[in-house]
């Protein structure tokens, strides 16, 4: 790549090698990036379009893929996170995130219903293994289940003692649709009761809508001005260089 063709030589010794290995010195980074990123003379806001490469916003604003590049030093979140996915991906990426169901209660779960144990309906007959534990929310994670646990049913389990425990379902469902948290009206992360629930004055704010919203905020980026970005570049070269 061309873009690392302009970092300086450095001699670096890997395990048990005796003797260092010359490449390239990647993790020089030059302030001229920091520089000018929160500079309003030197940056647009650009809005990344669906389906839309790194290589095609550099050739629609500067006439060349060749820029690419500095879409990541302009942007900590995509340097971070990665280029933001298109929807088809996102419904893909959340289901392979979130393959689970998701069993919501009132009744208490600190003291029972462990990771592992196995769980029955009552009424609807289904069943499935406890994956992970949301205490916070009153949410089991539900691996492997058969059927549709019923809200307002009664699932019994037997812990290693061999003593039965039941709860009571509030809701049932899959788990990118579930809870991850729930928001006041100015957006702020509120905690709830789950022996009460989050109430009418609360929002929730499932899986699917948290990824969706982190992926969009992604597409939201600073970008170069096209007038400024052979200076910028050329400046951004020389540094690297000293």
């Amino acid at each position: 790549m061309n873009y690392f063709k302009y970092f300086p030589l450095t001699a670096y010794g890997f395990g048990n090698e005796t003797q260092p290995d010359v490449f390239r010195n990647i993790t020089v980074y030059a302030e001229v990036i920091d520089e000018i990123r929160n500079n309003l003379a030197f940056y647009n806001d650009y809005h990344i379009q669906e389906f839309e490469r790194p290589d095609q916003v550099s050739q629609k604003l500067y006439g060349t893929p060749n820029y690419h590049w500095t879409l990541w030093l302009m942007n900590d979140n995509i340097r971070e996170q990665g280029w933001p996915l298109s929807n088809r991906e996102i419904n893909e990426r959340i289901l392979e995130t979130y393959p689970h169901k998701v069993i919501t209660t009132k009744t208490t779960l600190t003291d029972r219903f462990i990771v592992g144990q196995t769980l029955t309906g009552n009424s609807s007959g289904a069943t499935g293994t406890i994956h992970h534990r949301h205490l916070d929310l009153g949410q089991l994670v539900v691996n492997n289940a058969t059927g549709t646990f019923r809200a307002g049913e009664i699932i019994s389990s037997t812990n290693a003692d061999g003593d039965v425990e039941t709860i009571t379902v509030t809701s049932f469902e899959d788990e990118y649709n579930s809870a991850h948290h729930y928001e006041d009206a100015n957006g702020n992360y509120v905690d709830i009761d789950p022996t009460v629930g989050p109430g009418a004055q609360l929002t929730e704010v499932t899986y699917f809508d948290r990824y969706f919203q982190m992926n969009e905020d992604l597409k939201q980026i600073r970008v170069i001005k096209p007038n400024n970005i052979i200076e910028v570049v050329n400046a951004f070269r020389e540094a690297i260089r000293s």
